[in-house]
């Protein structure tokens, strides 16, 4: 739809901007993005209409919507809004945890490989990276040697970029086994989409453990990665020492509302849980029959054996229009690449088969 200026003026005048926005997300035309883990199904109706409704009010500052998201967000997780800390993406939470914790003379204590934030946000410490196990789940006890004297310990599950999970009775083991001033980040953002009976998250051990914290995301299930909108869970003093370094209003209106409608709106993160399972096992099986092997994912990514350095390969799809995982240094044969839609994996499946 095509606005002039004037038309537009008008229409905002009356407060009818809002309805000319088309309902529909705009798609690229050509390149397939199928490198970033983002949820081809994208946000939940309720949070695009959201959204809309929200618009009028953009002049306004986000801080009653910013409550309104705390306050769901505390209600679906039995915690007080005390233990809730707002975020411009859950990457937010991971940079203030970096502030708060690490510094000159601190240790990271991370696995490897698993996402690199924090790294990067830790960079004055010391980054201690630990292989993981033959299983490709977190090494914990090597991680608990590793961690004595460290300012922070971070435990992503399921992993990025394996997609594996670390067990439940592993993690508790040793969050248990950590000493109280250690603090140690568990980020959940895949968690929605784990299925195996040996996983749980973590955030029902916050009132046990001063020292923990949990990161979530609304990037992933959710699918809005564009708005930036995350979280952290923890007790109140964690809490105060994150929001210590961190902006005033760190989210923005559009984000909030769609967060708290996604909260309200669980059918839609059901229904891309089933086709994320769906299509992933059919590639899966695909692939199998092309003698290559994936490692066991619980999220919405997967990783596949290509036996053969995947820079080349990463290049070959990219020159085809489509976009995959980057080269994990520690992981140099596999290729990770995001579900999408049965459609766009089949596309990847055709092109697969062509530079192999």
């Amino acid at each position: 739809m095509s606005l002039s200026r004037r038309t537009f003026a008008r229409l905002a005048a009356t407060g009818a901007a809002v309805a000319a926005f088309p309902p529909a997300i705009a798609q690229p035309a050509k390149t397939l993005l199928l490198n970033s883990n983002e949820n081809p199904y994208g946000p939940s109706p309720a949070a695009l209409q959201a959204m809309r409704e929200a618009m009028a009010e953009s002049f306004r500052y986000p801080d009653d919507a910013e409550t309104a998201l705390a306050e769901a967000i505390a209600r679906v997780h039995g915690v007080t809004t005390d233990e809730v800390l707002l975020g411009n993406g859950s990457s937010d939470i991971l940079r203030l945890a970096a502030a708060a914790f690490l510094g000159k003379g601190t240790k990271l204590v991370t696995a490897m490989p698993t996402f690199e934030s924090l790294w990067s946000h830790g960079a004055a410490s010391e980054v201690v990276r630990v292989p993981l196990d033959a299983s490709f789940e977190h090494d914990l006890p090597k991680m608990l040697e590793a961690a004595r004297g460290a300012g922070l310990v971070y435990v992503c599950n399921p992993n990025n970029p394996t997609a594996t999970i670390t067990p439940k009775a592993k993690i508790r083991a040793f969050l248990d086994a950590v000493p109280p001033e250690m603090v140690v980040l568990v980020d959940e953002a895949y968690h929605h989409y784990v299925d195996s009976a040996d996983y749980e998250s973590v955030v029902p051990l916050i009132a046990k453990k001063p020292n923990l914290v949990v990161a979530r995301t609304f990037s992933k299930i959710y699918g809005m990665a564009g708005l930036r909108a995350g979280y952290a869970l923890a007790q109140k003093p964690l809490i105060q020492r994150l929001a210590a370094h961190q902006a005033y209003n760190a989210m923005n209106l559009m984000a909030c509302v769609a967060a708290r409608a996604s909260l309200l709106d669980n059918a839609h993160a059901v229904e891309s849980k089933k086709k994320n399972r769906e299509v992933r096992a059919w590639l899966a099986g695909e692939l199998e029959k092309l003698g290559y092997r994936t490692l066991p994912s619980e999220a919405n990514f997967f990783m596949i054996d290509v036996r053969t350095e995947v820079r080349p390969l990463i290049q070959a799809f990219r020159d085809r229009g489509i976009r995959i995982g980057r080269r994990f240094h520690a992981m140099p044969q596999h290729l990770r690449v995001t579900v999408g839609t049965r459609a766009e994996m089949q596309r990847f499946l055709d092109v697969f088969r062509a530079v192999r």
